[in-house]
């Protein structure tokens, strides 16, 4: 009885090391979930303050990183800290995705986005046409690692986010598509917007449910 009693303990004991571990790594998530629409909007909004010819119709985002005085560090050095938070935020799916494989796998392809973002920072478009391929493997990748986590969520039975992040992949696809479809604007900054607001509105909604939340 008392050995029965001990293995117990032990066990209990062990348990509780691991959820107080995922608690941790869910807080440190969220906080970087959180602070990155933050500072990357914050960055993006006052380097097109400093820049009054931006246009959103006719520049893409990516033209203030190449501009003189405050503008381009602002615009830079946000997409680079933005990336670095997106990858602590990343850590927290690799365990909230559990045991899935294809959430293991969503979550490496949101890390090769995340990389790619820090790489539009580094990489501006002085860097021809580096530049060029880091800005479409991030819009590319950001997508299909949201539909790659659909199928991660369904079959883990949590429906309810499988069907949201299927929706947002969706919101962030859909401006390429119809950009590259009809041309509806001269330029890229709108479906680049768009597309990094249904990213973050994504990251932010399971931020809140890491750090509501820490021990699902």
């Amino acid at each position: 009885m008392t050995r029965g009693r001990k293995l117990l303990n032990a066990s209990d004991t062990t348990l509780f090391l691991e959820v107080a571990e995922l608690s941790k790594v869910f807080k440190i998530a969220g906080i970087g979930g959180v602070a990155t629409p933050i500072v990357s909007y914050v960055c993006i909004f006052s380097a097109i303050a400093s820049w009054p010819q931006f246009s959103w119709v006719d520049n893409a985002l990516s033209d203030l990183g190449v501009q003189q005085g405050i503008t381009a560090p602002l615009f830079n050095v946000g997409l680079v800290a933005s990336g670095f938070l997106s990858l602590v935020f990343a850590v927290g799916l690799f365990r909230l995705g559990g045991k899935s494989l294809l959430s293991r796998v969503g979550a490496v392809v949101f890390v090769l986005a995340c990389v790619s973002l820090i790489g539009i920072g580094v990489f501006n478009e002085s860097f021809s046409p580096t530049h060029f391929f880091v800005s479409v493997a991030f819009f590319v990748l950001l997508p299909v690692s949201l539909l790659v986590f659909v199928g991660g969520f369904w079959f883990a039975g949590r429906r309810r986010a499988a069907i949201f992040t299927l929706v947002v992949a969706f919101a962030a696809a859909v401006p390429w598509v119809l950009q590259f479809g009809i041309h509806y604007v001269s330029n890229v900054a709108v479906p680049e917007f768009v597309s990094s607001v249904a990213g973050t509105l994504w990251m932010v909604v399971l931020s809140f449910k890491m750090l509501k939340e820490p021990s699902l």
